[in-house]
């Protein structure tokens, strides 16, 4: 059986230069990834819907990848362990290049708690083109909502390996943005970001 190194030797990407810009020219917009990390019950997922609202409103093609989303189907067949904690994220930011490169602003919504799996999101996506969303709140917070019960079923001791529990997560040393979801409005919190993309001509 080849090794990953001799099939990659053999891969010949059919992009062509300058096609990205054209694309984007086309849209009206830069290919950018918006990449959402936090504690579970953070707020990610209803920030990523509320910011895609915005830039659909505006004219402006966005789409969100969610973890549970890509778990159901893409990564099924992937579990919490590290290792495959990892591994999902990788796929996640091949796939968010891949939009990016279409010229759309990719929302992803994942917890991403280890901070050398973000690093190399970013580096695949490609740093000009990655912002580092860490959406913060407590964990007593996180654990108050649990809008998926799932802290409840952790105390109960029928989850294990739960990130901010019984898995580490690593805060994001220097976040592009930082939003605290127990201190902002949802509105509050979305224009920020809305606010950070025509700062840098984003949109």
């Amino acid at each position: 059986m080849p090794s990953k190194q001799d099939v990659k030797k053999n891969l010949f990407p059919s992009r062509k230069p300058g096609r990205r810009k054209q694309r984007e020219k086309i849209l009206g917009q830069k290919g950018v990834v918006l990449w959402l990390t936090g504690l579970s019950g953070s707020g990610k997922t209803t920030l990523a819907l509320a910011v895609e609202q915005k830039l659909l409103g505006s004219g402006r093609l966005a789409y969100i990848l969610d973890g549970d989303n890509i778990r159901g189907g893409l990564n099924s067949d992937l579990g919490f362990g590290n290792t495959d904690r990892s591994e999902n994220i990788r796929r996640i930011a091949e796939v968010a290049a891949l939009f990016a490169d279409c010229g759309v602003v990719v929302i992803t919504a994942f917890i991403s708690p280890f901070r050398k799996d973000r690093d190399n999101a970013r580096e695949i996506v490609g740093r000009k083109n990655f912002i580092e969303i860490f959406v913060d709140a407590p964990l007593n917070i996180c654990e108050n909502r649990d809008p998926k019960g799932l802290y409840r079923k952790v105390r109960k001791g029928l989850i294990n390996n739960f990130t901010g529990i019984s898995s580490p997560y690593e805060k994001p040393v220097s976040p592009d943005i930082v939003i605290r979801t127990d201190l902002l409005s949802l509105e509050e919190a979305a224009e920020a970001i809305m606010k950070h993309l025509r700062t840098k001509a984003m949109i």
